[in-house]
């Protein structure tokens, strides 16, 4: 079957809007194929900074003939309904028309309409100037005489050419006939812009591809930053050096470069007394380099790995010139706002956050310093923290914000603090606090374990979700401006992770108390909500490490669950349990107990608790039920008090017999009303005892 090739070819693309784009021409085309009925096997979009292009193979040649019946008014029916049906359905009489017998509803008038299906090439000359014309460019312009005339095209830049080929690859292809904004599909595209600028004729993907190549361009993007990254690491293992990886600075070098070509050039090793951090960062974000690192000392070497995309004539050496010479100047910039910041102990900037507002409702900066410390120094003896360390951590954490380095590169917030209070001489944990209390900061980062840095990352996180709860100002849907479901889930690893024993209701009331903004609730409504938002947290949380969702609404159902670890060892242990046949067993017995008790409190209006009367105990099951509750109920909840929940599980699994005999030898509805409402308090005891490790009425199944 044919294939279809299109090429959008413009100006600079935007590094950052490739792979967007491509994607979106992919779906575009398809998307639109599919809907005029034409199925197609395969498809793949590229992108480079100057064109955008995409193959789609498999297409039919032509959509496939329709038939379709259309129902019209009935037989006899008033005269106009029945010319409305002729004009509708294209008939010139009814004689033209079947007619379909129905016998309760009477006979009705059936046109048999066939509709041709049409080229393939006029479909697509037919959308893809739409597709183009609606491109959904971020940001687009208009440019020359024809950015006057009204409906003029607007692209992310200058379009030039469209190649759009269509046909089988044993045939000359034909062109797709279209214009956009008076630029006619053709067959031509062009080379690199400096090594090959000459237009080339194509005719088919592989021809596209291969004649690109020839002419100084890789298409593929991954196959351009694979050739980047094996030359760069070759380039700096020659020089005895390793190259510094960093994925999202190779995907943008991919974006700039047609034909990647990789030199290597050098600074002053002065400028390695700067934190090699604050180095990559200059280096990275002003020239795109990247950075090498010498494996004998482990730290960085006084070399960049640039790319170029071009073959220069003098081997690249103007170009690594002129490369050094920009970050000679950065360097030189960076160098002196690292050692002008030396100058300034991290203490004696925090009176500057009195000026500058962390949110209207909720204060200054300074303000919320001293919250964090108040609440640092409360949770240190949680956690095993010193309190004095913690205190002074969570005074400085905060200070580098207002640093010259992390004023040029906000990326490094945290990692100068450690840096800076290093310097200054401060114990080592308050400095590994200064750099480590943001994280973790996704659920690829590293969690904290310095003991001191656990509690105030801890306090920093509850007093912004605690604050932005008391101000109202919770996530709703998508929108989360404040990030407060990330540092909800950094407070479950922080948890977690290094298995603190922690009441998040405690903390929370005291992060509460230390506000002066009015809360829109009451203390205990504002922290139950807020536990529950916890709750639902730690399922997204567990559910992507493979556990149940629905065990954590079984446990926190309990009520009074706010501490996470426990939470989380009693998601395990009634998870494993629940994969065994006990486990299913009883919680089937335990759902069909629920069940029966619902139906009969809902006829009944009231509830069955209450002890169960011994004496109106008639058959042995009932006896023997009776007995194994209250055996478990008592090893369950020893088990529980003691925190193994493997052995309350056991406990719990001992009920299954008991249960599956009462169900099956016992009617629990029996006629004697004395004996049915016993029999139902039986069940509820069953309800009850379960409740010692989770609420079986939320595990699904």
């Amino acid at each position: 079957m044919p294939d279809l090739l299109l090429e959008l070819f413009s100006e600079e693309i935007p590094a950052r809007m490739q792979a967007k784009a491509a994607e979106d021409l992919r779906r575009m085309v398809t998307d639109k194929l599919v809907a005029e009925g034409l199925v197609y096997e395969g498809a793949k979009a590229f992108a480079t900074p100057r064109r955008l292009a995409l193959t789609v193979h498999g297409i039919p040649a032509r959509q496939a003939d329709l038939k379709e019946e259309r129902k019209g008014p009935r037989v006899g029916g008033p005269d106009a309904a029945i010319q409305g049906f002729l004009k509708a359905t294209g008939l010139s009489s009814l004689d033209e028309a079947t007619i379909q017998r129905d016998p309760k509803k009477g006979d009705f008038y059936v046109a048999l309409i066939e509709k041709p299906g049409r080229a393939t090439l006029d479909v697509l000359a037919e959308m893809l100037p739409v597709i183009v014309r609606t491109f959904p460019w971020p940001k687009s312009m208009r440019w020359g005489k024809r950015s006057e005339k009204p409906g003029a095209l607007n692209w992310v830049r200058p379009l030039h050419a469209i190649t759009a080929t269509f046909g089988l690859e044993t045939e000359e292809p034909d062109v797709v006939s279209f214009a956009v904004d008076g630029i006619e599909a053709g067959q031509t595209t062009y080379g690199h812009r400096f090594l090959a600028p000459a237009a080339i004729s194509v005719r088919r993907f592989e021809d596209y591809e291969a004649k690109l190549l020839d002419a100084k361009v890789v298409l593929d993007p991954q196959r351009r930053k694979d050739t980047i990254v094996t030359d760069a690491k070759q380039l700096a293992f020659a020089q005895g050096y390793e190259l510094v990886e960093d994925q999202v600075l190779l995907d943008e070098v991919a974006g700039l470069v047609e034909w990647p070509v990789v030199l290597m050039g050098s600074f002053d090793p002065d400028y390695l007394k700067v934190p090699g951090e604050v180095i990559r960062a200059t280096i990275r974000n002003n020239q795109k380099c990247f950075v090498v690192r010498d494996p004998k000392t482990g730290g960085l070497a006084p070399k960049f790995i640039l790319t170029a995309n071009i073959e220069a004539n003098d081997g690249g050496k103007t170009i690594i010139a002129g490369n050094e010479r920009v970050i000679r100047a950065r360097l030189s910039d960076a160098k002196f706002f690292y050692e002008t910041d030396l100058k300034t102990r991290l203490e004696d900037r925090l009176p500057k956050f009195e000026q500058i507002v962390f949110h209207e409702k909720l204060g200054t900066q300074a303000a919320r310093i001293a919250r964090i410390e108040k609440l640092a120094a409360e949770i240190a003896p949680l956690v095993g923290a010193d309190a004095t360390k913690t205190a002074r951590a969570a005074k400085l954490a905060k200070a580098d914000l207002l640093t010259e380095v992390v004023g040029e590169f906000p990326e490094v917030q945290g990692l100068m603090g450690k840096y800076y209070a290093l310097a200054q001489g401060e114990d080592a944990s308050v400095a590994a606090a200064c750099e480590e209390h943001y994280k973790p900061q996704g659920p690829g980062d590293r969690v904290p374990t310095d003991k001191v840095a656990v509690a105030v990352a801890l306090a920093d996180k509850l007093d912004t979700l605690v604050g932005f709860w008391a101000i109202d100002e919770k996530p709703t849907g998508s929108k989360d401006p404040y990030a407060l479901r990330r540092a909800a889930l950094g407070v479950i690893r922080l948890i977690a992770e290094n298995a603190l024993r922690l009441s998040l209701l405690k903390v929370a009331a005291s992060a509460l108390m230390g506000l002066r903004a009015k809360s829109a609730q009451e203390p205990d409504t504002l922290t139950a909500d807020l536990l529950s938002f916890f709750a639902d947290r730690l399922k997204v949380q567990l559910r992507d490490q493979g556990a149940r969702h629905d065990l954590v609404d079984a446990v926190f159902a309990l009520g009074g669950q706010d501490d996470l670890l426990m939470v989380v060892r009693r998601v395990e242990a009634l998870g494993k349990f629940l994969d065994s046949d006990d486990g299913k067993n009883l919680l089937a017995g335990t759902k069909r107990a629920s069940n029966i008790l619902a139906i009969e409190e809902k006829k009944d209006k009231r509830k069955f608790d209450g002890a169960p009367d011994a004496a109106l105990y008639k058959l042995d099951e009932e006896k023997a039920l009776a007995k194994a509750i209250g055996e478990v109920a008592a090893e369950a909840g020893a088990a529980v008090a003691k925190e193994d929940f493997a052995a309350a599980m056991r406990a719990m699994a001992k009920l299954r017999p008991a249960v599956d005999a009462f169900f099956d030898e016992v009617k629990v509805n029996d006629d004697d009303s004395a004996i049915r409402e016993n029999r139902l308090k039986l069940l509820n005891e069953i309800r009850s005892a379960t409740r010692a490790v989770a609420d079986f009425s939320k595990i699904e199944g």
